[in-house]
């Protein structure tokens, strides 16, 4: 929780603002808690808000915010060494509250999962994780549905949902520790910056598109195994 708390206001400013532009594209109050509560996922949330905002067809709204969202797909692979000797409502409670900062922070702490019969270095992680998820999950859905409550009286224009950017900008830098990455991230940018003029935010569908293309084509096939050596007059 410690390690957290220096991204915590950032993560509160962007989830006050994200329960404000909740309210204010005309969702309802119940709506809007429920949303708030249940997606916990800021990117999403704030690419779909908009969508809804301007009456786009559902498909394209459950689109933008499931690809906006594939990269909880590739967390989930790599936590599943650290989390699978768990029961499988643990492991829905650990999806549920996982998020971006959450799983930095837990991986960049154990990089590697530990054996499960030690079980002592077992409590030890779960433990980190479990209170990192939880300051990121009252740091998110508190405020949110503060803002929520006080849609009326904080505008849009006072942009603190720019701190929830800042956020993932660092996420993104701390992530970005290989070339390949790197020239994701920028194939992406260019992307979602030359798209932008595409209605119903589809450029951001379109910078997923091109980092994934762009990076399939660069990365290098694994190398097939070495043949095992055969003794001579073997059958």
């Amino acid at each position: 929780m410690r390690d957290m708390a220096s991204a915590a206001a950032g993560t509160a400013a962007w989830g006050l603002m994200t329960g404000v532009a909740m309210v204010k594209s005309g969702m309802s109050l119940f709506e809007a808690v429920l949303m708030g509560v249940i997606v916990f996922a800021g990117s999403s949330q704030l690419a779909a808000v908009p969508l809804i905002l301007a009456g786009a067809p559902l498909w394209v709204i459950l689109a933008t915010a499931a690809c906006v969202n594939l990269r909880f797909v590739v967390f989930s692979a790599h936590l599943r060494p650290y989390l699978m000797h768990q029961p499988l409502w643990r492991r829905l409670a650990s999806g549920y509250f996982t998020a971006d900062l959450s799983y930095v922070m837990f991986t960049n702490r154990h990089p590697h999962p530990v054996p499960p019969d030690d079980k002592e270095a077992l409590r030890a992680q779960e433990a980190y994780l479990a209170g990192n998820c939880a300051l990121t999950w009252l740091s998110w859905v508190v405020p949110s549905l503060l803002g929520i409550a006080l849609a009326n009286a904080i505008p849009l224009s006072w942009g603190l949902g720019f701190a929830g950017i800042l956020a993932l900008l660092g996420v993104m830098c701390s992530l970005a520790s290989s070339r390949l990455r790197v020239v994701s991230a920028g194939v992406a940018g260019a992307a979602a910056v030359a798209a932008f003029a595409l209605p119903l935010k589809l450029n951001i569908l379109v910078a997923i598109a091109a980092a994934v293309a762009v990076c399939l084509m660069l990365e290098k096939p694994a190398a097939p195994p070495a043949p095992l050596p055969t003794t001579k007059g073997a059958a």
